[in-house]
């Protein structure tokens, strides 16, 4: 019997064959595609973009990597149960993605990234944009993406579609390996024509699947928790995508258990709960570091144990300690000599609870936890004077959104003074927070705001973002304009790196190359950020005071475009609670006093450091 064929451009398969792949709900698993052109990828992949329409959606960006974290954003917040595709043309588009693609690499999310690449026949080599490698021709820009990939190939004939498109969602779909996936797409071979088999082009559901952990593993996991006067629970973001937040929350009632969140897990359950004590570490509330100080099991669940977490590996300090970990990747199950449990954490938290039975832990301070919310309150309580010159701290700013917040409310950020200083002070609901702290990029918060309300267009977005990260990436704010994706921007203007500013002297060192008055310039700059946002197209407004910064939020709900609210902060007090030692290499010598005291501070915590080996 004869195979019937369909005669189609590289391009045309590609994109006609991710429009049918379908999730358990009939969803595109790839929802559409943000494109900027160049003539690596406008004559091939844009043709076949055009033609196929609306039954994958193209979307113009201003900057491919912001495009880029835009799509991450929304496979963030639809928890990896959809993506996005992102392409580009050779060149600078292709590297500007690779630090998107390192994001999404370090967060475990799926994108699928299409750079155009040079010309497979090589004939009119080098073209322009071409990064020739003298001693390897096969070499390209784009083999920039292969250490930040879960999956890439390079499609250098019509028919290696036939087997990368299938592996590039297998790793986009399994949880253990999730992360994004790199296509390069010779120029030429995109625009080539092939007979594919029409069989190819069926619609395929792709299913998320939940691995069942190793009994035995689940046995000695349970025997440590007998054997535990202290247990703890780390709820990283594995958490929320495993969708066990309620798992969670049923394991440790039963069992007696206090939690912390992660930055990546923080808002998989309400701040409220009885037995949620904040987030552990570096950005970590009092309540969470001293539990985890003691604890003598640390259990962790879906989270890769990130130095901020662990306070550099110095928060632990009970001499008995263990650690276990309950992860689907192996990779991070077995990290620091952990025990561990490799599975599903909505499977396994089942599994390990009828392991315990009836086990309950031993009875802990619950009341730490009521006292770091006064400490909260305390510090993020509005000034009693609106004076002028009277600057707000941060922690001020959080608690004016905090008052307005609602049910529906989703606080996002990602880099500078103010996910710190969330983590740590922001009460979140269930669902409402969203953060990017795995690779802390500066420029993905107006971008992922966009990408985050693409995605649960039902909530309120509010983005906040410091005035250094504005200007490294903005331009976003004009797609969301032209798209009418309404979500609100608290710009807050210190007028420099201020988190790193104090991180600078912290360490000893000496005001510099930070905060503008502390920089090589001719004149200090006055950046009229409400005149920039509002030449966009958003609607944008300074405001004087927290109550101002309060009414204008409220206003924003009934606009159909982005609202940019902008308010001078000061740039000196951090978050004024919690917090614990970060290790931050200090200069051992060479240095004047400040140093040798900086170096002294240093020495003293890292004698607490250790890992579980």
């Amino acid at each position: 019997m004869t195979m019937k064929t369909i005669r189609l451009t590289a391009a045309q398969a590609m994109v006609k064959w991710l429009s049918v792949q379908k999730t358990e709900e009939g969803e595109r698993f790839i929802d559409g595609v943000w494109a900027i052109f160049g003539h690596g990828n406008v004559a091939g992949i844009g043709e076949a973009l055009h033609g196929i329409g609306d039954a994958l959606p193209t979307w113009r960006g201003q900057n491919e990597q912001t495009m880029a974290h835009a799509a991450i954003a929304y496979a963030k917040t639809l928890k990896r149960t959809r993506a996005q595709a992102v392409t580009s043309s050779i060149g600078p588009g292709a590297t500007n993605m690779v630090t998107a693609c390192t994001l999404a690499h370090v967060n475990r999310l799926p994108v699928l990234f299409i750079p155009g690449d040079v010309f497979a026949n090589r004939r009119p080599d080098p073209v322009l944009q071409q990064v020739e490698d003298f001693g390897d021709a096969t070499v390209s820009a784009n083999d920039c993406f292969r250490p930040v990939s879960a999956y890439f190939d390079r499609i250098a004939r019509p028919e290696h579609l036939l087997t990368c498109l299938p592996r590039a969602l297998a790793t986009m779909t399994d949880p253990a390996i999730c992360g994004p996936v790199t296509l390069a797409f010779c120029q030429d071979v995109q625009a080539e024509a092939y007979d594919y088999p029409e069989t190819f082009f069926e619609p395929r559901v792709w299913r998320i699947r939940r691995p069942e952990p190793d009994a035995r593993e689940v046995a000695d996991l349970a025997d440590s928790i007998r054997a535990s006067k202290r247990p703890v629970i780390i709820s990283g973001g594995g958490v929320i995508y495993s969708e066990a937040e309620a798992d969670l929350i049923a394991f440790a009632e039963a069992h007696n258990i206090p939690f912390v969140e992660t930055q990546a897990g923080k808002g998989a359950n309400s701040w409220d709960h009885p037995l949620n004590f904040g987030s552990p570490g570096v950005t970590g509330s009092a309540s969470a570091n001293a539990l985890c100080a003691e604890a003598d099991l640390v259990i962790g669940v879906g989270t890769r144990f990130q130095d901020f977490t662990t306070g550099s590996w110095a928060l632990f300090r009970n001499a008995a300690r263990r650690l276990v970990s309950i992860n689907l990747a192996g990779h991070d199950a077995t990290k620091h000599g952990a025990l561990p449990c490799v599975g599903d954490a909505k499977i396994t938290l089942g599994r390990l609870s009828a392991a315990l039975g009836q086990h309950r832990a031993p009875a802990f301070d619950a009341e730490s936890r009521l006292d770091w919310h006064a400490a909260v309150t305390r510090v993020t309580a509005a000034p009693e004077t609106d004076a002028a010159g009277n600057l707000p701290s941060d922690a001020q700013v959080i608690g004016a959104v905090q008052r307005v917040a609602t049910e529906r409310t989703v606080v996002m950020c990602a880099a500078g003074t103010m996910p710190g200083a969330l983590q740590v002070l922001w009460q979140a609901a269930a669902g409402g927070y969203h953060m990017e702290y795995g690779y802390s990029c500066m420029g993905y918060e107006v971008a992922g705001a966009m990408g985050i309300k693409l995605a649960r267009p039902d909530k309120e977005v509010i983005c906040f973002v410091g005035d250094g990260s504005y200007m490294m990436a903005n331009s976003e704010l004009a797609t969301a304009v032209m798209r009418r994706v309404p979500f609100t921007v608290v710009l807050t203007d210190n007028r420099g790196y201020g988190c790193i500013n104090r991180l600078q002297i912290e360490c000893g060192g000496a005001e510099f190359n930070n905060m503008y008055k502390d920089s090589n310039v001719e004149v200090q700059p006055e950046i009229d950020f409400v005149a920039h946002a509002a030449a966009m197209g958003a609607h944008a407004e300074k405001v004087g005071s927290i109550g101002e910064l309060e009414a204008r939020i409220v206003a924003a709900r009934g606009r159909k475009i982005p609202s940019v609210i902008v308010i001078d902060t000061d740039a000196v007090p951090g978050t004024g609670a919690g917090g614990h030692w970060w290790d931050v290499a200090v200069p051992q010598a060479g240095g004047p006093e400040r140093l040798e005291r900086a170096r002294a501070h240093y020495n003293q915590n890292a004698a607490h450091q250790r890992t579980f080996d």
